[in-house]
């Protein structure tokens, strides 16, 4: 696999958290509403502190091991949220991705700018061969971002994960390299 630095938007960084990313990170990690649909409640500044520190010792792309990456905007060097990828163990040409930002900067197509850069990189640079994503079915901004980004939604697993004192449903989400070749390539019109 392909080392990992940064990659680059027209509006974001997505590259290795920083120590200095502690209170950022903090502050959308303790936000019940960014925490709402995951599977963590809250972290304390060792916690967060400790994560960051994990986080930049994991060799990058290690099959079975989630590599969260900053999602930093080019304006102002602030981090506003982090994507996150795993490479399947089993099988290192399919990965599953996630995605946390600050409510501040939610509804501004910051995730969805950030997700297509990096399902960019996972297919066009590192050649995998399908990408998952799993939401929970109550999180519609999450449903509509990966419908908007063209993932195609395989399934409905109802009441399968114990989430927050009550059975919860999820979606699963998918999308092939060829898929995404097609939805991006010069000759397509869209």
């Amino acid at each position: 696999m392909l080392p990992f630095t940064m990659l680059e938007t027209n509006r974001l960084r997505l590259r290795h958290f920083r120590d200095d990313d502690c209170a950022p990170f903090m502050a959308y990690r303790n936000d019940p509403e960014v925490a709402r649909y995951q599977s963590w409640e809250g972290i304390t500044e060792s916690e967060a502190r400790a994560l960051i520190q994990d986080v930049k010792e994991i060799q990058p792309w290690a099959p079975g091991e989630w590599l969260q990456i900053a999602i930093e905007l080019k304006e102002t060097g602030l981090l506003v949220g982090d994507c996150a990828v795993k490479i399947e163990e089993d099988d290192e040409r399919q990965a599953e991705i996630g995605y946390t930002l600050s409510r501040v900067y939610q509804g501004r197509g910051i995730a969805s700018e950030a997700v297509s850069c990096v399902l960019e990189h996972l297919f066009a640079s590192l050649g995998l061969h399908r990408v998952i994503a799993i939401t929970d079915c109550e999180n519609a901004p999450s449903v509509a971002l990966l419908e908007r980004l063209g993932l195609r939604r395989e399934g409905h697993f109802h009441q399968n994960v114990w989430f927050k004192g009550k059975w919860g449903d999820e979606y699963l989400y998918a999308m092939l390299q060829e898929e995404w070749q097609n939805m991006h390539s010069t000759n397509n019109p869209l």
